[in-house]
């Protein structure tokens, strides 16, 4: 196996973080229903769903809080995207963790945390390409 298929958040207001994430540029697909919306994402689907029953189908504590160990990743073509999407992450009310700085492995990067907390790094990164949706342009 050498793709994921989906990545789901468990958001507390489905409807609320559907429009944040449509107004962040994310397609919503028709498959999408009361109980999970759906992003196509290149090969990867996001998918939203419900953090109490996202919890229960794990079989864990929907109390659980802090950072989790895991961040979500947009990479851009330019610093200047990278700043152009953190103003519209910003304008949409969403917590900026991390201002755009320039960072130790010669890239550019910011962290924003969406409506439920799930962190989002937005970077440039010199030393590997992205395709004109976002797609990084690596070898296998």
């Amino acid at each position: 196996m050498r793709a994921i298929s989906i990545i789901t958040l468990g958001v507390r207001n489905l409807e609320m973080s559907s429009r944040f994430y449509e107004a962040l540029g994310f397609v919503k697909s028709e498959k999408s229903d009361k109980a999970i919306v759906w992003f196509r994402t290149g090969g990867t689907a996001l998918a939203l769903y419900s953090w109490v029953s996202l919890a229960e189908d794990v079989g864990t504590s929907e109390n659980s809080s802090g950072f989790r160990g895991v961040t979500l990743a947009l990479n851009m073509q330019s610093r200047e995207l990278v700043d152009k999407f953190i103003e519209k992450v910003r304008g949409l009310g969403a917590k900026i963790v991390k201002e755009p700085v320039s960072v130790f492995w010669g890239g550019y990067s910011s962290y924003f945390s969406d409506p439920d907390g799930h962190l989002w790094e937005v970077a440039w990164n010199p030393f590997t390409a992205v395709d004109d949706i976002g797609n990084l342009v690596i070898e296998s």
